[in-house]
């Protein structure tokens, strides 16, 4: 059972890649999440990414009914020994959760039997088995238009605007580029209301600064990449991002923060893919990116022949049933 609980045109394409490439193991039925299968229904193995989108509601009446119901399938996993086994994408937990909250991821870090890692790199919290299967690249899911040629001199940012993103920072280091022929195109939807009137009025007086402030669909999100001559992406912490995986999945270059997992991703994909900064993005490693990639822009196609979504199958499929043998050895 996947913690997916419907793939819809707005779910992550990572995770409709990977239950695509499930469905055509040998030997896996794949179901979706609900909790009347979670809490009733039969399942060898439950494959989880994020714990707290399980509690996560709109409204506090809803919230509370998916605390019970989540505590009470967190119960029979622990109770009847049921393996689990959880991607780790991020090494931190989510802010601003209650401790009730936390209480209940916690009980999912008892459960868990094995760890997914995405890089050599991710360091866990305990000695429990780990298993690395490396993000899937999306060639095959985003198809570039003959229209979306880059623009020379764009900056592009794409995806959720969140503050840990530190898109603020990146309208700021832009700002002081003095080449009036740059431009700045920020497309995603931000967080909140609050983030929305900071980005605006950072940009208010400089007409290079573009904006696409709301949800991209696979089309827009194709063509805002592939018209960037290079995709800044300002994080203040990255430690696996699929959004760099899109980014070079079409072929485009990406500015990123200057950490071992990118320089080994970098590796990886062979020279001229990807930019560094330190810290916080500051208006000179904008400008050396930029200037960069346009006297110098790289050649052929990223390699990302290790990331096929066939091996990331078979290696998840390998990784349920370790799982199971885990836990039935005890």
């Amino acid at each position: 059972m996947e913690s997916a609980q419907a793939l819809r045109p707005t779910t992550n394409p990572y995770i409709v890649q990977l239950v695509r490439s499930l469905c055509s193991e040998p030997g896996i039925e794949v179901e979706l999440f609900s909790f009347g299968r979670a809490i009733f229904g039969h399942f060898d193995v439950f494959h989880v990414h994020w714990p707290e989108t399980l509690i996560t509601a709109n409204n506090p009446v809803k919230r509370w009914r998916r605390r019970v119901l989540t505590l009470l399938f967190a119960l029979r996993l622990l109770l009847f020994r049921k393996p689990v086994v959880r991607t780790w994408h991020n090494l931190d937990r989510p802010e601003g959760l209650s401790r009730f909250d936390y209480f209940l991821l916690d009980l999912f870090d008892r459960a868990t039997t094995l760890r997914i890692i995405l890089n050599p790199l991710s360091e866990l919290p305990d000695d429990k088995a780990a298993a690395l299967i490396p993000h899937g690249h999306y060639r095959d899911w985003y198809r570039a238009e003959p229209s979306d040629e880059a623009i020379a001199g764009r900056v592009g940012y794409v995806g959720l605007i969140r503050r840990y993103k530190g898109v603020e920072t990146l309208l700021q280091a832009f700002r002081g580029l003095a080449d009036e022929r740059a431009s700045l195109h920020v497309a995603g939807k931000p967080s909140n209301p609050e983030l929305i009137q900071q980005l605006t009025d950072l940009a208010a007086d400089d007409p290079r600064i573009s904006f696409d402030l709301h949800f991209l669909d696979d089309e827009e999100f194709t063509a805002n990449i592939r018209r960037s001559s290079i995709v800044a992406l300002p994080y203040h912490h990255m430690h696996n991002s699929g959004t760099v995986l899109a980014v070079l999945s079409l072929d485009r270059p990406a500015l990123v923060p200057d950490n071992p997992m990118n320089r080994s991703l970098a590796t990886e994909v062979g020279g001229g893919w990807l930019y560094y900064f330190e810290g916080e993005l500051t208006t000179e490693a904008l400008s050396e990116a930029l200037q960069a990639v346009t006297q110098t822009p790289p050649q052929g196609r990223p390699n990302l022949d290790a990331r096929g979504w066939p091996e990331s199958g078979r290696a998840h499929a390998d990784a349920f049933r370790r799982a199971i043998s885990l836990r039935r050895a005890g």
